[in-house]
């Protein structure tokens, strides 16, 4: 199986494989068209690119990296070929797009691989795939510590360092930093052998927050760690809703109920399923975009 990959502008999704021989993404042309253009329906975007690449052709624009050989799950569930763009073509594209639409994606794309989520999240595809999580032991402050030493390591100077300062977000007050050290030990002995446990447990180490950044992306693989562990089963992310996530955490403060519904109803037993754990990081970074 290919790698899969999913970046988000403005909520869109932008699929891209990995191209083992050449060492590239390709990327969904129709996502693109899709993204520029704000189109929520599939065979209009598509449509809409088959004709941008006759205009463009028409121009003199070669777009000399499209390729038919990678498929993308439709709507319907089912694999489909589309046309595909590797990197130099998907923003030769952007810059030749009528009317200058594609200014804020093209800008958005080439930062999107640059930025310090840009560069973690590399990390987490490699982490995911390292074997080094076999070492690691699931629930334990020293393995969320590790996780987020590997994902920032080189990005921040704290990278797996617990925060010595106070932090907020919001309206939400995270463990007062004079607190952490002793309220982490306590999220740490509590029990995980049900559903409902290890949910709280999570609660819990989101109201810690032992990080002055990068906690969500650490903690989602945490917890997908402790599921696999204890219940053979983990996390489909894609099956929560960005906007639903956020806002079941934010009232995970004094009711954990909601967030406990959503993780229910995401629970797969695929635990071996690579591309279950690559969507998962796809997803987790994506909540953390700035709407």
């Amino acid at each position: 199986m290919s790698k899969k990959s999913i970046r988000f502008f403005n909520d869109r999704e932008v699929r891209a494989v990995w191209d083992e021989q050449h060492s590239k993404w390709w990327f969904s042309a129709t996502d693109i068209v899709r993204a520029v253009n704000d189109e929520e329906d599939y065979v209009k975007a598509g449509n809409y690119w088959r004709w941008l690449k006759k205009k463009l052709a028409t121009d003199g624009i070669q777009l000399v990296s499209v390729t038919h050989d990678f498929r993308f799950q439709a709507p319907d569930g089912k694999r489909r070929y589309a046309d595909a763009l590797d990197a130099e073509c998907v923003q030769t594209v952007a810059k030749n797009y009528p009317n200058n639409r594609a200014r804020k994606f093209l800008d958005w794309f080439i930062y999107s691989d640059s930025s310090i989520d840009g560069q973690s999240k590399k990390k987490a595809y490699t982490l995911i795939e390292s074997g080094l999580m076999d070492s690691m032991e699931p629930g334990t402050v020293k393995c969320l510590q590790q996780i987020h030493a590997y994902l920032f390591g080189g990005l921040y100077d704290f990278a797996g360092k617990i925060r010595t300062k106070t932090i907020a977000k919001g309206n939400t007050l995270f463990c007062l930093a004079e607190h952490l050290h002793s309220y982490l030990k306590t999220v740490e002995a509590m029990p995980e052998t049900t559903f409902d446990e290890i949910v709280e447990k999570y609660v819990e180490m989101n109201a810690a927050h032992p990080f002055m950044e990068g906690n969500g992306r650490s903690t989602r693989i945490w917890l997908d760690m402790i599921f696999k562990k204890r219940m053979k089963m983990c996390v489909d992310w894609s099956r929560i809703d960005k906007r639903d996530y956020l806002d079941a955490m934010i009232a995970s403060h004094t009711d954990s109920s909601r967030i406990h519904e959503l993780l229910k109803g995401a629970m797969t037993d695929k635990i071996d399923d690579r591309e279950i754990f690559m969507k998962g990081i796809d997803y987790s970074y994506y909540y953390e975009q700035e709407e």
